[in-house]
């Protein structure tokens, strides 16, 4: 899988996904700090602890590079992710089963690029998604040749 790149410069706009987030009942939250274990927990359980250490960081600066998606009652449904292990990448990011096809994840998506383009970026990378397609279509992202495995291989690995 081939990392991406997408152009910041040439983003769609935000708003028309915020609006139909929101029809649906679903909200944007940046997270702040004293939400960082809420936001970790919901990661382990319906992802993973390797998706939440990289949440965790997305904590560690200001402005935090994470945004949820909550519900009405304010329960966490999705998550997205910015310069978490790498500057200037968009990721993890995930959204509940049961609210998936609602537009959480585009919203999302749209709002964490659109959060690097304001802090001055003009590309982001997204590092082997796996749904390429996915993003072609929503922000028009680019695969970069040669790419794979990309910054990500040669992790730590607890198999013998």
């Amino acid at each position: 899988m081939p990392d991406l790149l997408v152009k910041l410069y040439a983003l769609p706009p935000l708003a028309p996904a915020e609006e139909k987030l929101n029809a649906a009942g679903i909200r944007l939250h940046r997270p702040l700090a004293l939400e960082r274990h809420l936001v970790m927990g919901w990661v382990t359980t319906h992802f993973s602890d390797r998706w939440a250490s990289e949440v965790e960081m997305t904590f560690s600066g200001h402005p935090i590079s994470c945004f949820v998606a909550l519900d009405e009652a304010s329960r966490i449904v999705g998550f997205a992710c910015y310069d978490a292990t790498f500057k200037g990448f968009f990721g993890p990011t995930g959204v509940a089963k049961e609210w998936r096809g609602k537009g959480a994840g585009a919203a999302l998506l749209l709002r964490c690029l659109h959060a690097l383009k304001e802090e001055g970026y003009a590309y982001a990378i997204i590092g082997g998604s796996g749904v390429d397609e996915y993003y072609q279509t929503t922000v028009g992202a680019i695969p970069i040749a040669e790419s794979a495995p990309g910054p990500y291989g040669g992790r730590i690995s607890l198999a013998p």
